[in-house]
């Protein structure tokens, strides 16, 4: 969720010391690599406003699991490589944390990266928590897009069951356009043929 100093899900928010007032001149994509030690694991950066997660759910963390999952999950030709919540520098105050990423595998040749530049980036898949439904729907598909990003997904919650929405850039325009509607199971090219079970009673037991 984003702090803001103000009442949020009917329980007033403590802004810590050195949120409040923040930095002169507002947050920068650089300054969240020097957050105070006890500041959230995960903070986004979105429109130089920090934003910061709320708990996951199970249905989050399973889909995570599976789209990362070595054996079940998204398996990219060797030039490519699959992480997940690292964050994309698309500019001086633009800094999401997709969940999950494929990107050039010379890019994790460094193991002191704490972010990826977006050329850099094949495709971002955002697993959507009700909290962050309008940033993943609406405001950071329309940032990935300007910045380059050809593949967009959104998997959702549509009772126990996931929905996966597929789109890839239209260049000319840098606009998504939506690719598919899948349920049960992901079939798409995204650069490269997929084919995922979205079944995740797979790991549950």
């Amino acid at each position: 969720m984003t702090v803001r100093g103000r009442e949020e899900y009917g329980m007033a928010v403590a802004l810590p010391e050195w949120f409040h007032p923040g930095p002169p001149g507002g947050w920068t994509a650089d300054m969240l690599d020097h957050l105070p030690p006890g500041a959230p694991r995960h903070v986004e950066l979105i429109d130089g406003a920090l934003v910061f997660r709320a708990p996951q759910s199970a249905f989050h963390m399973l889909m995570v699991t599976l789209l990362t999952d070595r054996d079940h999950g998204i398996h990219p030709p060797g030039h490519l490589a699959v992480a997940r919540e690292m964050s994309v520098t698309l500019g001086p105050r633009q800094r999401p944390e997709p969940d999950v990423l494929v990107l050039r595998r010379e890019a994790l040749s460094d193991l002191r990266r704490t972010w990826y530049r977006p050329e850099e980036v094949h495709l971002v898949v955002e697993v959507v928590s009700p909290e962050s439904a309008e940033r993943d729907r609406v405001t950071k598909p329309i940032k990935y897009s300007n910045a380059g990003i050809r593949y967009l997904w959104r998997i959702e919650q549509e009772d126990q069951h996931a929905v996966a929405y597929t789109f890839e850039l239209e260049p000319s325009v840098k606009a998504y356009v939506p690719t598919g509607i899948h349920r049960k199971r992901l079939v798409t090219y995204a650069g490269f043929d997929v084919d995922i079970d979205l079944d995740l009673s797979q790991f549950m037991g």
